[in-house]
């Protein structure tokens, strides 16, 4: 679903070089101290930035120079990106339409998204109105409806007290089993990545220096892991 060849982002005295391969449904957490490049990664992945060189593909397609909306995946960041002038079933449309221009069909599918995310008659509130695990559902059911293969995750749920961060988590893997979506997300949090993710990528200085399984990571005790243990 996901692959890097060669991949290499130069930027000021900060070099990233990595080579990733994410089979279709994998669940992959990236990790990393701040600094490590985990977030340049995912900004290449996304279309944020360009490799200086290598290949970016998404399923199977060269997308290393293609804008954001051309490229098969979608993208949850902190801040959730709500529009605070949209109301909740406006906000989450924008994933069909950034027009809003919406078929009837569409409009069932709105419904539909904020059914699953426990939205449901939210739709008249404005983000302003609604806590910050609501704004987050908000968020992921606009992502729903963007119906892309592969998911992106830049740790949106990190400023939710613990209990709402795993029980979105919890969300988040119920939909990726539902959907077959591949996951790929950001954190600092190990227990995070534990929740939701089979595997782990952890960066050092711009380079990978532990792909693996989560399980296995941890029972095992890996060295660069430590900081996390």
């Amino acid at each position: 679903m996901l692959r890097l060849e060669d991949v290499i982002v130069r930027q000021g005295e900060f070099t990233l070089s990595v080579n990733l391969d994410v089979p279709k449904g994998a669940r992959v957490a990236l990790m990393g101290v701040s600094g490590s490049g985990k977030s340049t990664l995912l900004s290449v992945v996304a279309g944020f930035v360009w490799p200086d060189e290598g290949l970016v593909l998404i399923d199977g397609v060269d997308v290393s120079r293609a804008p954001v909306a051309e490229r098969a995946m979608s993208i949850l960041f902190q801040d959730g990106n709500l529009f605070p002038h949209l109301n909740v079933f406006d906000n989450v449309a924008l994933g069909i339409d950034p027009g809003l221009k919406l078929s009837r069909a569409d409009r069932s599918r709105v419904g539909d998204a904020l059914e699953k995310v426990g939205l449901k008659g939210y739709d008249a509130r404005k983000p302003g109105d609604l806590s910050g695990g609501q704004q987050s559902r908000v968020a992921l059911a606009r992502m729903l409806l963007q119906d892309r293969p592969l998911v992106l995750l830049d740790e949106p749920f990190a400023a939710l007290d613990p209990g709402l961060r795993r029980e979105m988590l919890a969300l988040v893997g119920a939909l990726c089993d539902e959907t077959g979506q591949t996951l790929v997300m950001v954190t600092h949090d190990l227990l995070d990545a534990e929740k939701l993710c089979d595997r782990i990528v952890l960066l050092e200085d711009g380079a990978v220096v532990l792909d693996g399984d989560l399980g296995e990571a941890i029972a095992g005790r890996a060295e660069p892991l430590m900081p996390w243990m």
